[in-house]
């Protein structure tokens, strides 16, 4: 008899190992689609095919096709910011400017290495997610605007960051900036959320401009000029780039 309850767990506990790696060989499966042709004709139906298993089985776990490419995008989320918490982590603890440096180094180091993914997340196939699957549009933006945003509030709190008051703001951005800033950091001076969206937007710019290869016949390799844009947003800042990066 004590052999049967011991027999039961072990049971569930195979099943539930079975159907854990069958949801990571459909996302797998998801991504390498993405990766190769994007979004355009993924279909459960056709990972199903791939995994040679029924599409009914995958209707268990996936809310069709949208349920599935949310969660590959979920998993991309998560994966970059993994990346990001990791370079920033690797630096000094009380260094926050390191910390920024090297976070903001790692965007890019993800993105050229996932270019696929990039343009999921916050490239050319986001649009079209995006207007499908509610809750989308806020999702990047929450995770990276809440992680760097902690090194932007520790940054204001030790009275090294430099930003603006709230009447120097232009009057025409502060309603947007404050959507902006209760989305992703609420709490924050207004100010703050200006400076994250004011290094963000160059940020992002050099992204596309690497990703899609806008000015690469010059351009070829974005590192320099990503670098070049580090320095100038943490002069910005108020502060002097890091020359121990780790």
């Amino acid at each position: 008899m004590n052999d049967r309850p011991d027999n039961a767990a072990e049971g569930v506990s195979r099943r539930e190992r079975l159907r854990e790696q069958l949801i990571h060989d459909v996302k797998t499966v998801a991504r390498e689609h993405i990766e190769a042709q994007g979004v355009d004709g993924l279909t459960l139906a056709g990972v199903a095919r791939r995994l040679g298993v029924s599409p009914p089985a995958l209707y268990r776990y996936f809310n069709g096709r949208q349920g599935l490419v949310r969660a590959v995008y979920d998993d991309l989320t998560a994966e970059l910011v993994r990346t990001i918490e990791q370079a920033a982590q690797r630096q000094d603890s009380d260094d926050i400017a390191a910390q920024i440096h090297a976070a903001t180094r790692a965007v890019l180091t993800w993105t050229m290495a996932n270019s696929a993914g990039f343009s999921l997340l916050m490239g050319a196939h986001y649009p079209a997610i995006a207007e499908a699957e509610e809750g989308i549009p806020t999702v990047i933006s929450q995770s990276l605007g809440n992680l760097f945003g902690e090194f932007f509030v520790r940054f204001a709190d030790s009275g090294q960051l430099k930003y603006p008051e709230d009447d120097e703001i232009p009057p025409a951005l502060v309603p947007q900036l404050k959507l902006y800033r209760d989305s992703v950091k609420p709490g924050v001076p207004l100010g703050v959320a200006y400076m994250m969206i004011y290094c963000w937007r160059q940020i992002y710019g050099i992204l596309c401009m690497a990703i899609y290869k806008h000015l690469s016949f010059a351009f070829d390799d974005p590192e320099p000029l990503y670098e070049n844009m580090i320095v100038d947003l943490l002069a910005h800042l108020g502060v002097e780039p890091s020359t121990n990066l780790r």
